[in-house]
C-alpha cells in the first residue's frame, strides 16, 4: 500500500472530489482544465472513475494528461470499458502515469487516514436477476470475469488497515444507482457481486462508479453503505460534474 501523508483538516476529515466518464479526446483540448483547477481548491484528493477517454489511445491519454496539469492534488483513478476499446491499456496508463495519475487497480493507498482501493468491476446484473455460470462458455467466462473483479476488490479491501475506506469502481455495485437507464441494460452496468463483496468489511465511508450516465446520483449497498454515481452526466448536489464527498 501506498502512502500520501501531510494533508491536515478540521476533524479529521478528508474531502474527496470524484467523476467519471470524461471520455477525454484531442479534438477537445483544454475541456477538463478548469474543472480540475477547480477541484484542487475545493478538495483533498480527486477519484477518476473510469472511461477517462473515448477509445483508449495515447492520444486521449495525452489530451487528458494535459488538463490534468491543472489539478494540484493527488489523483487516483481506474479504467472503465471505453478506455479498454483499443487494447492498448498499458501504453494509456503509462501516459496517465507519467502526468501523477496513480491507478489503484494494481494498489492500494492511503491518504490523510483514509484509504482507497478501487478496481474496474464489470457487468452480470444486480440482486436476484444476476447471471449465473451455465450453459456455454462463453457465457461462464463472462460471469468468471464479474466474481473475478470481486475477488481483486475484496484482496485489495483487505490490504487496507485503515478504519476509513474508500470503494472507486466503474461500473455499479447497485442497481439503484443506475436507475435512469432503460431497465434492459441493467445487466450490463454493473452487478451485485461488487456490493455483496464491499459489504462484508467495515468501515466503508463512501463507494464512487461512473458508467451509467443517465442514471441516479445516490443509493445504498444493503448494509448501508453510501453509493455515488459521478458520471459526469448525472446532476449532483454541487452543480458541477464531479461530486464532493466528506469522509
Amino acid at each position: 500500500m501506498e502512502e500520501t501523508t501531510g494533508i491536515e483538516r478540521p476533524g479529521n476529515k478528508l474531502r474527496v472530489a470524484a467523476i467519471g466518464d470524461v471520455h477525454a479526446s484531442p479534438s477537445h483540448r483544454g475541456q477538463w482544465h478548469d474543472t480540475f483547477a477547480e477541484v484542487s481548491r475545493e478538495a483533498d484528493v480527486l477519484c477518476l472513475c473510469g472511461d477517462l477517454t473515448n477509445i483508449g489511445t495515447a492520444a486521449e491519454a495525452e489530451a487528458l494528461a494535459e488538463d490534468l496539469r491543472a489539478c494540484t492534488i493527488p489523483v487516483l483513478a481506474v479504467l472503465g470499458n471505453h478506455d479498454h476499446q483499443c487494447g492498448s491499456v498499458e501504453e494509456l496508463e503509462k501516459v496517465m502515469v507519467q502526468a501523477g495519475v496513480q491507478f489503484l487497480e494494481n494498489e492500494t493507498v492511503e491518504i490523510g487516514g483514509v484509504g482507497f482501493a478501487g478496481v474496474k468491476g464489470f457487468a452480470g446484473g444486480f440482486d436476484g436477476k444476476m447471471l449465473d455460470a451455465f450453459g456455454e462458455a462463453p457465457i461462464k467466462a463472462f460471469v468468471q470475469e464479474a466474481i473475478e473483479q470481486a475477488m481483486r476488490l475484496e484482496h485489495a479491501l483487505k490490504a487496507l488497515e485503515t478504519e476509513r475506506r474508500v470503494v472507486v469502481l466503474h461500473y455499479a455495485p447497485i442497481a439503484d444507482t443506475v436507475a435512469g437507464e432503460p431497465e434492459a441494460i441493467f445487466p450490463f452496468l454493473g452487478s451485485s457481486r461488487l456490493a455483496e463483496t464491499i459489504d462484508r468489511f467495515e468501515g466503508i465511508s463512501a463507494i464512487f462508479h461512473g458508467h451509467a450516465h443517465r442514471g441516479t446520483y445516490h443509493g445504498k449497498t444493503r448494509r448501508g453503505y453510501d453509493v455515488y454515481n459521478v458520471a459526469a452526466h448525472i446532476e449532483k448536489p454541487t452543480g458541477k460534474p464531479y461530486a464532493l464527498i466528506e469522509v
